[in-house]
């Protein structure tokens, strides 16, 4: 039961109707910075959908405040479309705001026409790889005026708050940190001088909207970057922009340029959630905790013992529109889980591509995709429990046909059970597990264990087959791969294969040979449970605690032909595991060509010379092929055959279950 998270809450002169809140992010839906029909029907899902505070943006406030197609406050013009958006949020009971943004020196000249970004001082960005211009007065005048203007457009507009974007390293965070703050004006130096733009930033934006209009602030909790600001500090400017008239606090992570990962599924659940606590205990106004917030049960806790009043669930709220509408009613199971896989999030941010998300394929396509009851009502084989298989099953039975789901093994999930075993990817079987509940509340019917043949559906006269049979694993023609010491990289991942001795050599560095070194290299480790007992009761020192977590008892070597590994990741979630190979002391050999596989070690070709490397075990993970043969065995048939997934070619998650999706729309 929940206690807090659907009650309302008053925010100065706001009511929300619960505590969910969408916070802003970029969602690559605005070519041109102005609002479409996309946006706005995005937004009106979530609206819809019950949430309580939905803020839309980042807006650009001028020309340096980032790049073009970011949402547009520039100018009196932007009105009209803004208008229009928040008027489809508050429509439907949410009450709609509009955050402010300026980039600073994390803004590229490519994305503003060639100008060159400004910040407080000229210090070289290392998210651009560009210097910026120092600010003059006379540019921090301006700008803070700018804030004030949009500020005022936001008013104007019909949303009910305004936010000022104060974190992630962008411009107000700079002025602020004495790593990117060298002024010795006014502006630099101390403490009080350093906050100085940013409370100026508040004071105008209050003296614009008026003391009735209700604003915000989202701040970063703490930098993560040597030499920067921590919990102590943003605390501290957070009671200090209570007195200047601020509201709301939104509390999220560090700079975009910190090594400490915010956004992946190996952040634990409402790991940063302890920053808002911090801020909270400075502050008298509401505070808002976020990041990897995706069940509404964790989310009440955080409210319930005090540590925010409100939680953000952005992309929850991507997953899944109508997260509140499902608590209110207690259809609890029913809830798509977000589990920060970012590949239809952060990853299509980061590649300028419009926003969707791998277990909602209707997400920034609602204006495409309507899962409506079919005309004619079909029974419908799906062969194959993968992600694929399961989608579109679900999807079928959600229009109104009568689905049988066969898999062959006894559990259904198929690569996303394999992708869920190295530490900090678990949330791989949230996504099964939410898929397998809604099966069965959608009444398809589960056949496990089951091998669905072409003589089978034939005879039991089903209208349709989707067949998702999926993969198997590639067997490369290596001399000895064949031998006693090799094993495949799936039956290790599946329990079925243990890797004996020390030496591991992994063959392959794409993504499933990646996790397959950071499941064996961690084997050995300890636990967080083990960690925080020993921390606790001083039971070891802290550099022999960091090598009880990061060192094992075996040592792993990748070995990749190509010059980088894991190259079929995402690029918001590679350099993360990039990262824990390189903590759990895993060696990447790149440009290594396996030649031959020998009792105790494996021979590679290293620019031209033979070197061996010593392997107790080898695993292969060299990908996978597609295993189609029962769509061959049914296309001319007669009956209506469909091939998704994998068993059509390798693909990631995300355009598995978007094939899985679109294919049972069709039917």
């Amino acid at each position: 039961m929940l206690k807090k998270l659907l009650t309302p809450l008053k925010v100065h002169n706001l009511e929300l109707r619960n505590r969910i809140v969408m916070t802003a992010m970029h969602l690559n839906f605005t070519p041109d910075g102005k609002v479409n029909d996309r946006i706005v029907a995005f937004y009106e899902e979530r609206a819809r959908g019950g949430t309580g505070l939905i803020i839309v943006g980042g807006s650009i406030i001028d020309d340096y405040a980032g790049a073009y197609w970011l949402l547009d406050m520039r100018d009196d013009s932007c009105i009209e479309g803004h208008s229009i958006l928040a008027d489809a949020i508050k429509r439907h009971g949410a009450a709609a705001a509009c955050q402010l943004y300026h980039a600073g020196r994390y803004s590229h000249s490519m994305t503003m026409e060639g100008k060159q970004a400004v910040a407080p001082s000229p210090v070289r960005s290392r998210f651009t790889n560009e210097e910026p211009r120092e600010m003059t007065l006379e540019d921090i005048k301006r700008t803070i005026q700018a804030y004030a203007d949009a500020a005022l457009r936001v008013k104007k507009a019909g949303y009910d708050m305004v936010e000022v974007l104060a974190c992630t390293g962008y411009l107000i965070c700079q002025f602020l940190s004495p790593v990117t703050n060298l002024r010795t004006d006014e502006y630099g130096g101390s403490w009080e001088n350093r906050m100085r733009f940013g409370l100026e930033v508040a004071d105008a934006v209050r003296e614009a909207v008026g003391p009735d209009f209700t604003v915000g602030f989202r701040i970063a909790g703490h930098d993560y970057i040597e030499g920067g600001n921590t919990n102590r500090e943003w605390a501290l400017f957070a009671a200090e922009l209570e007195k200047h008239g601020v509201d709301l606090i939104n509390v999220t992570g560090g700079w975009h340029e910190t090594r400490v990962p915010q956004l992946p599924m190996s952040v634990p659940r409402a790991g940063l959630a302890y920053l808002a606590a911090g801020v909270k205990q400075s502050v008298g106004i509401p505070v808002i905790a976020s990041n990897r917030i995706n069940d509404v049960f964790v989310a009440d806790e955080i409210l319930r013992m005090g540590m925010a009043d409100l939680v953000a669930m952005a992309r929850g709220l991507i997953a899944d529109p109508e997260i509140a509408v499902k608590a209110a009613e207690g259809r609890y199971e029913e809830i798509t889980h977000c589990i920060g896989c970012n590949q239809g999030c952060f990853d299509h941010v980061f590649y300028l591509q419009p926003v969707t998300c791998m277990l909602n394929p209707r997400a920034g396509r609602e204006l495409e995709y309507k899962v409506e009851r079919a005309k004619t009502q079909k029974r419908v084989a799906v062969v194959g429990g993968g992600p694929a298989g399961m989608k579109a099953a679900l999807t079928a039975a959600q229009r109104g046909h009568d689905v049988t789901l066969f898999e062959k093994s006894d559990v259904l999930g198929g690569q996303l059970n394999l992708a869920a075993v190295p530490p900090g990817r678990e949330e791989f079987w949230t996504a099964v597990e939410d898929l397998d509940v809604q099966l069965d509340n959608a009444g398809v019917e589960l056949r496990l264990e089951t091998e669905a043949t072409a003589e089978m559906l034939k005879r039991e006269g089903f209208d349709a087959v989707v067949v998702a049979t999926g993969a198997r694993q590639a067997v490369p023609p290596i001399p000895g791969i064949d031998g006693p010491n090799v094993v495949m990289a799936w039956d290790v991942l599946e329990g079925k294969e243990d890797p004996e001795g020390k030496n591991i050599v992994i063959i392959g560095g794409g993504a499933v040979g990646s996790e397959t070194a950071m499941y064996v290299a961690s084997i050995g480790t300890i636990s967080g449970d083990t960690l925080f007992y020993l921390f606790m009761n001083n039971g070891e020192d802290i550099e022999t605690l960091r090598e009880l977590c990061s060192r094992g008892i075996k040592k792993v070597t990748v070995i990749e032909m190509l010059d980088k590994v894991c190259r079929d990741v995402g690029i918001s979630t590679r350099w993360t595991i990039l990262q824990d190979m390189r903590n759990l002391g895993i060696e990447i050999r790149r440009k290594a060509v396996a030649k031959r596989i020998e009792a105790g070690k494996v021979v590679v070709d290293v620019d031209g010379r033979e070197e061996e490397i010593p392997a107790d075990t080898v695993i292969i993970a060299a990908g996978s092929c597609p295993a189609g043969e029962l769509y061959e065995e049914l296309k001319d048939s007669g009956m209506e055959v469909y091939l998704v997934g994998d068993a059509r070619e390798a693909r990631k998650a995300i355009e598995a279950i978007q094939d899985g999706y679109e294919i049972a729309l069709k039917i």
